[in-house]
């Protein structure tokens, strides 16, 4: 597994946003388009565009698929050994502490190194 530092945010901010800049990485979008599709679903939706609901529902637009992390050792399966589970691929992964990252085909995407971070579920796209 390899890490790449990656913040598309346009002032350089890495806190509140990070549903945000999974979902541009994810999706190939820059930083603005990203928020904006999460927005108008937000407003639609009626909720808000970080929600859990919200980015997944963009996700699902776009073709991607919802499948849970099985709790066989909450405690001691990381990120990054999910990433060597599924070396290929598109996912965005809801961790644990609340965070969101993408991983494309072995490389996790985020302002910071969440490898040690738990996985609970994960959007994919194959």
């Amino acid at each position: 597994m390899r890490f790449e530092y990656y913040n598309p945010n346009p002032v350089g901010r890495t806190v509140g946003d990070c549903a945000v800049r999974a979902i541009a990485k994810a999706l190939d979008l820059d930083w603005e388009q990203a928020y904006m599709r999460l927005t108008t679903n937000g407003y639609a939706m009626g909720d808000m565009p970080s929600s859990d609901g919200v980015w997944g529902a963009t996700l699902r637009q776009f073709g991607f698929y919802k499948k849970a992390v099985p709790e066989t050792c909450k405690d001691c399966y990381t990120l990054e050994d999910f990433v060597k589970e599924n070396p290929a691929g598109t996912y965005v992964i809801k961790l644990g502490s609340s965070h969101v990252a993408t991983v494309i085909d072995g490389v996790l995407y985020d302002a910071w190194d969440s490898s040690r971070e738990t996985p609970l579920y994960y959007w994919y796209k194959g």
